[in-house]
């Protein structure tokens, strides 16, 4: 349950952002993956509410309404995703283990090709190197399955990769079709639904 504790702070911030409470909820869901004990998420509303009663004087059925509607929704979350971190770990390692060097080549050119056409803009903070553009393709393939084995470490290499880059005076606009670019490129070379998924 210290993991659910590690990102609640997290998921409470988020709870009006749909699309961002669903991507903690994923993040959570990976960490819950690598625990070892049973996961009884039932167990963590009552020890969760019965906190919160303590914490709140003015505690009322308005407060239990409101917490009661968001852990239920990040249970349901959570519960849809039970399993699937291992499967999907699996099929992304021999996804990524299947790809020859001329796959690679083509997922690295067609990624930026399809980057730049969705986001012109983008052209004016890729003026690396051709290498170095191969070399942060390779890193984000990488990131992807170390995603599945320690989530936790990869979300704060992520973040602080964003934030640095927002140092940088990269517009965080940018981030989404890039992330986007390289899953639909990465996407059109396998038929597993699971490594899609993933």
């Amino acid at each position: 349950m210290f993991e659910i504790l590690d990102s609640f702070n997290t998921i409470v911030l988020n709870a009006s952002n749909s699309f961002r409470l669903s991507e903690e909820c994923d993040v959570l869901a990976l960490r819950l993956a690598k625990c070892r004990e049973e996961i009884v998420l039932v167990q963590f509303k009552s020890v969760m509410l019965a906190s919160l009663r303590s914490l709140v004087k003015e505690w009322g059925s308005l407060h239990e309404v409101s917490w009661c509607w968001l852990w239920e929704n990040v249970e349901r979350t959570l519960q849809g995703h039970m399993g699937k971190p291992a499967q999907q770990e699996a099929a992304l390692g021999a996804f990524f283990a299947s790809l020859d060097e001329s796959s690679l080549m083509v997922i690295r050119r067609q990624s930026y090709l399809k980057l730049f056409a969705t986001a012109p803009a983008a052209q004016d903070y890729f003026k690396q190197s051709t290498t170095r553009l191969h070399f942060i393709t390779d890193k984000v393939l990488s990131m992807t399955l170390d995603l599945y084995k320690e989530p936790k470490r990869v979300v704060e290499d992520v973040s602080a990769v964003g934030l640095r880059h927002v140092g940088y005076g990269i517009p965080p606009d940018l981030f989404g079709p890039f992330v986007t670019s390289s899953v639909q490129v990465i996407r059109a070379f396998t038929d597993d639904d699971k490594a899609e998924e993933a």
